[in-house]
């Protein structure tokens, strides 16, 4: 594709980025996190919150999936994928660490936030009551520490995948990306129904990651050029 007929990637990234910021502002005024829990919660708590689907598969074997996701990245920085050959070493190593830092990133988030998890409001057998995360320093009653997703990071720090990929191998970046958001949707589902997280908090997770990726990538010329040799505007 000739280079004038390309959007810059960095404004590409910037386009969606702002796009999904806006979506998410509007979702979380419209109050409809609340609304949602409430559609799966009830004064005796949420009925998904210790099933053998949400809590073993999705949870647990979800996480487990994802460090081994993360020690197959980490081997193919020397021995990679058939769909991963084409990447220089440079972005194959840049790969593995911007997932650890999306991976670091959010729990840290969490550990300095106030907002407390749906299964610990009062109208579902908590003490807390509910304040958006919008709301900084303002305490709901709750243990706090539930704001972003981490679950969900076990998922969208993959999205790493999609920056590493998509110039040296874009057919294999549309797939990935495809799966991290599947991915992550399943795993915030599956968060909600037992209470563990509002939407919106898996939502925020997503463009977290999406816009730490976005950044890193900026720094890393391998994750720009061009099979021939050229490069794309970044």
């Amino acid at each position: 594709m000739p280079r004038d007929t390309l959007r810059p990637l960095w404004q590409q990234d910037l386009l969606v980025a702002v796009l999904a910021l806006l979506a998410l502002i509007a979702w979380d005024a419209s109050g409809a996190d609340l609304w949602a829990v409430r559609q799966v919660g009830s004064a005796e708590g949420f009925a998904w919150r210790e099933h053998w689907l949400t809590s073993q598969v999705l949870h647990q074997g979800g996480r487990a999936a994802g460090w081994a996701v993360f020690v197959v990245l980490l081997i193919g920085i020397w021995k990679p994928l058939p769909f991963a050959r084409p990447l220089p070493r440079a972005a194959r190593v840049w790969w593995v660490g911007a997932t650890l830092a999306a991976v670091a990133l959010i729990p840290l988030l969490k550990a300095r936030s106030l907002s407390s998890c749906p299964w610990d409001l009062a109208e579902f057998g908590g003490s807390a009551q509910y304040v958006s995360h919008w709301l900084r320093g303002v305490a709901d009653g709750g243990p706090g520490r539930c704001f972003p997703s981490g679950h969900a990071s076990a998922a969208f720090a993959f999205l790493s995948g999609w920056f590493a990929l998509r110039v040296h191998a874009p057919r294999a970046a549309r797939w990935w990306l495809l799966g991290v958001l599947l991915a992550g949707l399943l795993f915030g589902g599956a968060q909600m129904l037992r209470g563990a997280h509002y939407p919106s908090h898996t939502a925020w997770t997503g463009w977290i990651c999406f816009v730490l990726c976005a950044g890193l990538s900026q720094f890393v010329p391998a994750l720009r050029a061009r099979p021939n040799g050229g490069t794309l505007a970044a």
